[in-house]
């Protein structure tokens, strides 16, 4: 073995550490400021991206099916990334780290299921709703309402994940209460 090609410190102990790309969704996680803010905007972007595809509720069968089967696979694939390498984020960086942001890309998916088509048919109305999505998300992670905050002790991935899941519900749960009463007024 030649001296050039003889592994460094350095080389042996990126080695060693885990890659953890979905968990840092990408390495928005590493933003410095509000990263739970930039791991939940891929799925709003994501959202905004099909509607100008024509692919939402708003286009029929088809985009409703696209818009929401997307919107799930986002939701599982960051979900299984927190719970298989959760324990793996909290070794490196502590308890529930600023790093991880995929609980918050997974948890951005549970409001932006289901809508309703009418909320996609006017660019205003996709833009307002993907918003309202975002917003109700992100105060209600913050917040952390019953049962949210408690259930982060649970060990590894799953005290990272849970929370956010229960703040995408309860965010879920506002926005179609709240878009099914302005749909009822005559939008």
């Amino acid at each position: 073995m030649t001296r050039r090609s003889m592994p460094t410190a350095g080389m042996l102990v990126a080695l060693a550490q885990p890659r953890l790309p979905l968990l840092t969704t990408f390495g928005l996680g590493h933003m410095k400021i509000a990263s739970g803010t930039w791991g939940s905007l891929p799925p709003c972007v994501i959202a905004g991206c099909l509607w100008l595809a024509g692919l939402t509720p708003a286009h029929g069968q088809t985009g409703t099916v696209v818009f929401n089967a997307v919107m799930a696979v986002i939701l599982v694939v960051f979900s299984v990334a927190c719970i298989v390498q959760g324990g793996q984020a909290e070794q490196r960086w502590g308890k529930d780290p600023g790093e991880v942001v995929a609980d918050e890309t997974a948890g951005q998916c549970l409001p932006l299921l289901f809508l309703p088509g009418a909320c996609f048919q006017k660019f205003w109305w996709a833009v307002g709703t993907v918003a309202a999505a975002f917003v109700l998300f992100r105060l209600l992670d913050i917040v952390k309402p019953w049962p949210a905050k408690q259930i982060q002790a649970a060990r590894q991935g799953w005290g990272i994940l849970l929370d956010d899941l229960f703040a995408g519900l309860y965010a879920a749960v506002i926005l179609q209460a709240a878009l099914r009463l302005w749909l009822l007024k005559g939008a």
